[in-house]
């Protein structure tokens, strides 16, 4: 009983800090993914309509479809690939929420290997 009364304050102290997870929000709306290459940052601007994405990098917009697998999760698909690479579908998951931002990881569907990055809404 006293093990139990211990863990009291522990669970409670742990729920205070429950993670976001209003994915909903962010299933449509422009926004913005800003990332380090070599020291350089890089800027990706994209528009998602719910089912399909899209993107501009660098001057250059392309297209994705979007599967959404669950609220939080879902699968883009480039509509022109342009090589191989691209032809690879890429899995996203919201990891956590905030009132304009998320958290994401994403990695090529079947492959271990996730990456993680922050988007932020766009206003206009």
């Amino acid at each position: 009983m006293k093990k139990l009364i211990a863990l009291v304050p522990f669970v409670t102290l742990i729920s205070c800090y429950q993670t976001e997870h209003n994915c909903k929000d962010f299933k449509t709306g422009k926004f913005k993914f800003e990332y380090q290459v070599d020291g350089v940052t890089k800027t990706t601007i994209f528009e998602r309509k719910d089912s399909i994405e899209i993107e501009t990098f660098e001057g250059k917009t392309d297209t994705a479809s979007i599967r959404w697998v669950s609220d939080c999760e879902y699968v883009l698909q480039k509509l022109h690939p342009k090589n191989k690479a691209e032809e690879k579908a890429i899995s996203m998951k919201i990891l956590t929420t905030q009132k304009d931002s998320y958290t994401f990881e994403f990695g090529l569907v079947g492959s271990d290997q996730k990456q993680k990055g922050t988007v932020t809404r766009v206003l206009e």
